[in-house]
């Protein structure tokens, strides 16, 4: 089995590209900064050594932190925020159904839904880009 790569590195990228946020800044940066903390945890996954199981622990940090950072932006970012949320939904019911069946098709369904929580993210990330 080979080392699966989400475009979620695409997600980790984006968020470590806005940078890390100071303790004089508002919750929502402290959110931003452990969504980029689990992303790197993600990116180092090795799915080949270990199996699904610590990716599958990732991504439910991963959820946790992105609810705690669309709780924390809603009322400044709420037409991001709602995208996001959507998009996490999708991964979470992908992610579901690729446990089930751990087949190609349905992990290509888990690489697509994370690829559209990245454009979420990515807009999410542009509007904060002047508060973090």
């Amino acid at each position: 089995m080979k080392r699966i790569s989400f475009p979620i590195a695409a997600v980790a990228v984006v968020t470590l590209g806005l940078g890390g946020c100071g303790t004089d800044q508002p919750p929502v940066c402290d959110s931003l900064a452990a969504v980029q903390t689990t992303m790197h945890q993600i990116l180092n996954a090795n799915v080949a050594e270990n199996g699904l199981a610590p990716l599958k622990t990732h991504l439910q940090q991963l959820k946790a932190d992105v609810t705690v950072l669309l709780t924390d932006a809603a009322a400044q970012f709420a037409p991001e925020v709602a995208g996001v949320r959507a998009a996490a939904d999708q991964v979470s019911t992908s992610v579901a159904t690729a446990q089930q069946n751990p087949d190609a098709a349905h992990l290509n369904e888990v690489r697509i839904t994370l690829g559209a929580l990245r454009s979420s993210l990515n807009g999410l990330g542009d509007a904060m880009s002047g508060t973090c």
